[in-house]
């Protein structure tokens, strides 16, 4: 089973623990970005996992390379090109205070790459799955067009394709309106990836889901899948993921499938202290890709993803630093944290 996903990944940096910007004169540089998330996890679970994407031809480029490289990724399909790096800065939330990014990613390698660019013949070669996320058509006029480039050849390959819609409201600067874009992209997805607020901004569904009261009700997700599947026929099935914000540090986490003939849902685990919650949904993409490709059930499948993306709530970082052994124990019911010796 190889899986190909596709997107930018960009330098991250981060306010030390949860101190405001330059409250000390210090960042912590890593590497972060939705579609090499998901790489890395299925990598860590063992998977052939390939990342493409467009990186300048220098010294952050090449660091960037190695640290795939270093999690088993194969980057051997990532072209070099002009432009920069894409960077963003994070400062962690906690208690009420929520968490900020900053992007600064304009002209980045990848929102200057052009259909053409890329050979997605070659990129796919011996590939199962594809992957990519609403973010990419986001960035760039450019960058959209590679996506709907991207999305058509994995179909005409015979490709499984998975989307997580990823709204960003501070990328779509373009000229273009999320819904414009997507609802073309997603006409060649078989597995959709969400939140509530995904399919209302990026496809322009309407939901009667109120996240702000802390509450979920649940028959209101059933509708909402409904209302996704029925809008866009091709797709086999979409996931979405129940995030219960408490405050900044406190979510209640848990996530439904809806895959035309049932609706499944997922245990629901209460998450304190979060380390870092950047990177869930991406985790939860991961679990999910791998879960259905490796479990009978899709309700496992669901729970694999679910546990998978609750673990990443407690590690620093974009990647989901964890094994199919974490994720299963946790999935088993052992949630005590005790120390392993």
């Amino acid at each position: 089973m190889r899986v190909v996903t596709f997107g930018e990944i960009m330098l991250r940096l981060k306010a030390p623990g949860c101190e405001r910007f330059f409250q000390t004169p210090l960042l912590e540089a890593t590497f972060g970005g939705g579609e090499a998330n998901v790489a890395v996890s299925l990598a860590n679970y063992g998977m052939d996992a390939a990342f493409v994407t467009v990186l300048p031809e220098n010294v952050l480029g090449d660091a960037c390379l190695q640290e795939l490289r270093r999690f088993s990724v194969d980057t051997s399909k990532i072209k070099r090109g002009p432009g920069r790096m894409g960077v963003y800065f994070l400062e962690a939330g906690a208690n009420q205070l929520p968490s900020k990014v900053v992007y600064d990613r304009s002209d980045s390698a990848i929102s200057l790459a052009k259909p053409g660019d890329i050979d997605w013949e070659d990129a796919f070669d011996g590939a199962d799955w594809f992957h990519i996320t609403g973010i990419t058509p986001a960035i760039s006029a450019n960058a959209m067009a590679l996506a709907l480039e991207s999305v058509k050849a994995a179909k005409e390959m015979g490709l499984t394709v998975s989307c997580d819609l990823n709204f960003r409201k501070k990328l779509w600067k373009y000229g273009k309106s999320a819904p414009e874009v997507m609802s073309e992209l997603v006409k060649f997805v078989d597995v959709a990836i969400a939140n509530e607020e995904d399919c209302q901004k990026s496809l322009g569904i309407k939901a009667d889901v109120d996240v702000a009261s802390g509450k979920l009700e649940h028959d209101k997700y059933r509708a909402l899948s409904d209302a996704v599947l029925k809008a866009y026929p091709n797709l086999k099935m979409i996931g979405i993921t129940l995030r219960e914000s408490v405050s900044a540090d406190h979510n209640d986490w848990s996530a439904c499938l809806n895959d035309r003939e049932n609706f499944y849902l997922s245990r629901r685990y209460e998450i304190k202290d979060i380390v870092d919650r950047v990177g869930g949904g991406d985790s939860f993409g991961g679990g999910l890709i791998y879960g259905l490709n490796t479990y009978e059930s899709k309700q496992d499948a669901l729970e694999f993803a679910v546990a998978a993306s609750c673990l990443k709530h407690s590690i620093s970082g974009d990647f989901n630093r964890v094994s199919v052994a974490d994720v299963e124990k946790l999935m088993g019911g052992d949630a005590s944290g005790r120390v392993q010796r």
